[in-house]
């Protein structure tokens, strides 16, 4: 990911939060017949390995895993983000020598890919992410809600995925890069965007006091 100093992301802890923000990363990967990518939720164990190792699966019919992937996997988490207008920057009005732009978080994980079909692997990764979305909830769904025969059925039909995560890539382009009056012009405009995601955006501008 091409990344300008200005905009790298590089502390451990915020790239996990991102990571555990993201509920749908992307998995990519490349294979003899091309890339192949597939919007999967994931979770990440932090606690194994030097950058923890990320669990899910995916739906046996899915032709990705049977594909032997050409060296690492990717997982590509993409958190909010924002076009920004040129109309916004005080530069403008100063002398006009300003253009679009793209205001955005994203964190890449790489590692080796493992695809596996162990029912109790697979009942143990499904548990663990019915688990961490349901937990919120009020009256939280558990998979022995179930019927034991339709839950064996079911994890038939998908393959584990495990990786092993040797290396983590981060990017937070907030318009770090402009002046003071730029950034507040900015996020003044996100934030009175009707689009909950601008507004998201808005609110992580560095913006000097008043």
């Amino acid at each position: 990911m091409y990344t300008p100093p200005a905009f790298k992301e590089d502390d451990p802890a915020e790239l996990r939060r991102i990571m555990r923000d993201v509920r749908l990363p992307t998995l990519v990967t490349a294979t003899a017949e091309g890339l192949m990518a597939t919007p999967l939720p994931l979770f990440l164990e932090e606690t194994e390995g030097a950058f923890g190792v990320l669990h899910g699966h995916m739906a046996k019919a899915n032709p990705q895993w049977r594909l032997s992937p050409l060296g690492e996997a990717m997982a590509i988490y993409a958190g909010p983000h924002a076009y920004v207008t040129p109309s916004w920057y005080a530069a403008k009005r100063e002398h006009g020598r300003v253009v679009p732009t793209w205001n955005y978080v994203a964190v890449h994980a790489y590692g080796p890919v493992e695809f596996y079909e162990d029912e109790d692997r697979l009942r143990d990764v499904v548990s663990r992410l019915t688990d961490l979305h349901e937990g919120g909830r009020a009256e939280p769904w558990r998979v022995s809600d179930a019927p034991e025969a339709f839950v064996r059925a079911q994890l038939r039909g998908i393959v584990g995925v495990r990786i092993p995560v040797t290396r983590i890539e981060g990017k937070r382009k907030m318009s770090q890069n402009r002046p003071d009056a730029d950034r507040a012009g900015v996020a003044a405009g996100l934030a009175a965007s009707e689009r909950e995601s601008d507004r998201a955006v808005a609110a992580m501008i560095p913006v000097p006091p008043r």
